[in-house]
């Protein structure tokens, strides 16, 4: 899981925001110069590349618009927010790239067993090397704002281009080997490679998807950190059925507490506020709900997801 966002709900939508329609452009921009180099061109390799890009602008479009909707306030019909949608937009995109690897692969066997000579060459090499330091300057973007957010859609967009930054260094040594060498059948084994980097891209999305869709604990790390923070006053003695969940740019953390069973209501209410106030700071876009125990005088309750023990810092 990614590290929970240490920023403002606002801070992070903002930051999302900005990167995610760089992505946009940046796939744009690729989308048209690839177009015009293949056509001149016709290397395989390159139409490999543009139908990733393709894919690319189409999920960069969907994150664009994700971003935005995940941190819509909460709703009557939708009571813990729309985080979530940030995690169906990368699950949207592990479906896109995984479609781009089938397509490309296809094309490249053909290819591989009816191989034909490029044309202009030089203009697909070129083409090539401006999209890879296109790529990697929006890399770079995005990891900075992913290490300030969490953002689950920056990590799947993040992650895509990554691949195809490997994907486009495969196909410009397949053009220029098979330019310099005249082995056409370069071009399309690098279309090949193009596919399985992708294939291998789209398992990494998927899984990082579906585990926040899934309601995937955080992890042992902040969950730790949540537990200090809670006990690091005196009158709180353990917690137990800690339950925490992220969805987008906010983290949901429920579990109870032990408190001293002489505390009055108001007292009790004070150290919760506090704990929670403690959270906060570390965890500022955390929904958090907390349940007072009275120390060693509660029964087991919570149903199915009730525990038997209590943690301590």
């Amino acid at each position: 899981m990614n590290t929970p966002p240490a920023l403002p709900a606002a801070e992070t939508a903002a930051l999302t925001r900005r990167v995610t329609l760089l992505s946009v452009l940046t796939a744009a921009v690729l989308v048209a110069m690839k177009a015009g180099a293949w056509l001149v061109s016709g290397s395989v390799a390159l139409l490999a590349s543009l139908a990733d890009s393709g894919l690319d602008l189409v999920a960069s479009l969907a994150t664009f618009f994700a971003v935005r909707y995940a941190v819509v306030p909460p709703d009557a019909e939708h009571r813990f927010g729309h985080g979530k949608a940030e995690a169906f937009a990368s699950l949207f995109q592990a479906g896109l790239v995984f479609a781009s690897a089938a397509l490309i692969g296809r094309e490249a066997i053909v290819d591989l067993i009816h191989p034909h000579p490029l044309q202009k060459e030089g203009w697909a090499v070129a083409v090539m090397v401006v999209s890879i330091l296109m790529t990697a300057g929006l890399i770079a973007a995005q990891s900075r704002v992913l290490r300030r957010t969490g953002s689950v859609a920056v990590s799947g967009d993040r992650a895509h281009y990554a691949s195809d930054v490997a994907s486009n260094v495969a196909a410009l040594l397949g053009i220029a080997a098979s330019a310099v060498l005249g082995l056409n059948g370069l071009d399309a084994a690098a279309a090949l490679v193009v596919a399985a980097i992708l294939l291998w891209g789209a398992i990494g999305v998927f899984r990082e998807a579906s585990g926040q869709l899934l309601d995937r604990e955080l992890g042992g790390e902040a969950r730790g950190r949540i537990v200090e923070l809670i006990t690091r006053d005196a009158r709180i003695a353990g917690v137990h059925q800690l339950r925490t969940r992220a969805a987008g740019p906010f983290v949901h953390m429920q579990m109870h507490v032990d408190l001293d069973p002489e505390l009055s209501l108001a007292d009790a209410h004070e150290v919760l506020v506090a704990a929670e106030k403690r959270v906060l700071e570390d965890f500022p876009s955390a929904d958090i709900i907390m349940h007072a125990d009275p120390r060693g005088r509660a029964e087991p309750h919570g149903g199915a997801f009730a525990e038997t023990t209590s943690v301590r810092a």
